[in-house]
């Protein structure tokens, strides 16, 4: 999808746990939900 909008060099960084402390923290824990930041470059034209 990234790579489909034009981006270029998409890279993950490492997982982190994006719902610490926030109200909807135990049902995050329950699916497993990470946050990852996304790098990307878009190409000059």
């Amino acid at each position: 999808m990234i790579s489909a909008a034009g981006l270029m060099d998409v890279e993950l960084a490492n997982p982190i746990d994006a719902f610490a402390g926030a109200s909807g923290e135990a049902s995050a824990r329950e699916f497993g939900t990470l946050g990852y930041s996304i790098r990307a470059r878009k190409p000059v034209e």
